[in-house]
C-alpha cells in the first residue's frame, strides 16, 4: 500500500501526518458511497448480538490492553469476551502469548483476574504449566497410564503487540496483525511512539448501552454543540476543514485546532481561548508555561497584544508544544506542525477509539456486555502521555474497576459523553423507531458500520 501523502506546498515535510493536506473532505465524498439508514435492531437485537460474536468477536484482533500492564516474565492477566477466558502472559523468553484459560485434564480455569507466576497451577488436580503452555506436571503422574505432554499443553490463542497495545484474536486461523492493520495504520501511528507512552489514566465500567453506541459517538463531533457546548467558547469545529483517510476497515479523521472566531477575535481573545482548554485536555498545562513566554515575546507595555502576519495562537501553540517535548526527550521529528496542536480521531475496527496528537492519547475501547446482553456493554478509558523517566513512576495510573454507576467522575468532556450513552440506548429500543439517518458530518460512522455490514454478511454466507 501507498501510505505516504504526496508532498504538498503548504506541507514540504512529505511526513506521514501530512497526509491531511490531501485528504477527502466531506465535499469530496460522494453521496451514496455509505448507506447513511443504520437499522436500529442491531443495537437491541438479541439474535444480533449473538450474530456479531460469530462474525466479529471470534474471528478480529481486539487490544486487550498495554504491553506495560505485563513489565516483568511471568506477568500475567485475563482477558475475557463473553464466556471464553484467555491468558495472556509474559513468557521468560520475554515474549507474550496467550492461551485459553482452561486446563487439559478437566477444563479447569487457570487463573483469575492479574499476577505473576513461575508457571500455571491447576488447583483441581494440580496439573502445572510452564509460562510458554507446555504441560509440565502431572499429579501421580508415575502411577497414571502414560500421557502425551505435547498433545496437552494449553491451547495458544494468536497475540501480537502494535503501539504498545497488546492484541488478541480468538481465530485459529487469525491473519498476522500488521496485515489487518495495513500498513497505512502502521506508518501513520509510528511517529507518535505510542508505545514510550504512560498510562496515567485505566478505568472499565459497565454501561447501559450497545458497545456501538460507544464507537458511534466517539466517532463524530456534529454532537460537540449539543453535548460538549463549553468546547466552542475556546475551539472552531468547521466540518468543511475536517478531513478524513477512510481505509479497508479502519479509518482516521483530522479536525484542524484553532482557537474560535481567530478571525474575528484578536491575539489576547485567542491566547484566553487557549487557556480554557486544559478543563478538557487537562495534558496542555505543561505546555502553557513556554506558551505564555512565547506570546510574551509579543508584548509591547502600554500597546494592546498584536502577532505579525502568520503568527496565531495555534501556531505558537505548536512551537510551545515541540519545544517542550523535545526538550523533555521525546522524538517528535516525525510529526507535522500541526500534530502538534491538532488531534486525531482513529477508528480501528470494531472497538478501538483514540484522540491522539503529540505526547498524548486518549483510547477508548467497548466491548460487548459479558453475559450477551445488547443494550450493555463494557467500557475502558486509557489516557496515555508521554512522560520524562524520572516522572513516569509518579504519575503511572492502575486500573480501576468501577462497581457503581457514578462512583467515578470522568473529566469532563467523557462524563458529558458517558451520561448521553444511555439516554439514546434508551431511545433505540422504541419498536417504531426502525431505523439511524446519519448526516454527512458522521461519515465515519457510516464506514464503521458499513465494515460490520460485510462482516455480518459474510458470516452469513459461510
Amino acid at each position: 500500500m501507498t501510505s505516504t501523502q504526496p508532498r504538498t506546498e503548504r506541507d514540504p515535510s512529505g511526513l506521514p501526518g501530512s497526509w491531511v493536506e490531501t485528504a477527502e473532505g466531506l465535499a469530496d465524498i460522494e453521496p451514496g458511497r455509505y448507506n447513511m439508514k443504520i437499522p436500529t435492531d442491531r443495537y437491541v437485537s438479541p439474535e444480533i448480538h449473538e450474530r456479531e460474536r460469530e462474525a466479529v468477536w471470534e474471528k478480529v484482533w481486539q487490544v486487550v490492553g498495554r504491553v506495560a500492564d505485563l513489565p516483568a516474565a511471568g506477568d500475567w492477566k485475563v482477558f475475557t469476551l463473553f464466556d471464553q477466558s484467555y491468558i495472556i502472559v509474559r513468557g521468560k523468553d520475554d515474549r507474550i502469548r496467550g492461551f485459553v484459560n482452561a486446563c487439559r485434564h478437566r477444563g479447569n480455569p487457570l487463573c483469575t483476574g492479574s499476577g505473576n507466576s513461575k508457571r500455571f497451577l491447576c488447583q483441581y488436580h494440580l496439573w502445572s504449566y510452564d509460562l510458554d503452555g507446555t504441560l509440565r506436571g502431572i499429579l501421580h503422574e508415575k502411577a497414571l497410564d502414560p500421557i502425551d505432554k505435547s498433545e496437552n499443553s494449553l491451547l495458544q490463542v494468536s497475540v501480537d503487540t502494535c503501539a504498545g497495545f497488546v492484541f488478541l484474536n480468538p481465530d485459529p486461523d487469525a491473519e498476522p496483525l500488521d496485515d489487518y492493520l495495513g500498513a497505512e495504520v502502521l506508518e501513520m501511528l509510528a511517529p507518535y511512539r505510542l508505545d514510550e507512552m504512560v498510562t496515567v489514566m485505566d478505568v472499565r465500567e459497565a454501561l447501559d448501552c450497545n458497545w456501538k453506541v460507544v464507537v458511534d459517538a466517539f466517532s463524530e463531533g456534529y454532537h460537540i454543540s449539543g453535548i460538549h457546548p463549553e468546547l466552542l467558547r475556546a475551539i472552531t469545529i468547521e466540518s468543511e476543514a475536517s478531513r478524513y483517510r477512510l481505509l479497508d476497515r479502519h479509518s482516521v479523521a483530522c479536525s484542524p485546532f484553532e482557537v474560535a472566531n481567530a478571525a474575528k477575535y484578536g491575539p489576547q481573545e485567542q491566547v484566553d481561548g487557549i487557556h480554557e482548554l486544559p478543563e478538557t485536555f487537562p495534558s496542555l498545562m505543561r505546555v502553557l508555561p513556554r506558551f505564555d513566554e512565547l506570546v510574551d515575546e509579543y508584548r509591547v507595555e502600554g500597546q494592546a497584544l498584536t502577532f505579525p502576519e502568520g503568527v496565531t495562537a495555534r501556531t505558537i501553540l505548536q512551537k510551545a508544544t515541540r519545544e517542550v517535548l523535545t526538550e523533555a526527550g521525546l522524538d517528535v521529528s516525525g510529526l507535522t506542525d500541526a500534530q502538534m496542536s491538532d488531534n486525531h480521531g482513529w477508528v480501528l475496527f470494531p472497538n478501538f477509539f483514540m484522540t491522539v496528537r503529540a505526547g498524548e492519547a486518549t483510547v477508548i475501547l467497548a466491548q460487548p456486555d459479558p453475559g450477551g446482553d445488547p443494550n450493555r456493554c463494557v467500557w475502558q478509558i486509557i489516557s496515555l502521555m508521554w512522560l520524562p523517566d524520572e516522572m513516569k513512576d509518579a504519575l503511572r495510573a492502575e486500573p480501576i474497576e468501577v462497581k457503581a454507576p457514578g462512583e467515578f467522575k470522568y473529566f469532563l468532556a467523557l462524563q458529558q459523553d458517558y451520561e448521553q450513552m444511555p439516554r439514546q440506548q434508551r431511545g433505540l429500543r422504541n419498536k417504531r423507531l426502525d431505523h439511524m439517518m446519519l448526516v454527512s458530518e458522521e461519515v465515519v460512522v457510516a464506514h464503521f458500520h458499513s465494515v460490520l455490514d460485510r462482516y455480518l454478511a459474510a458470516s452469513s454466507r459461510s
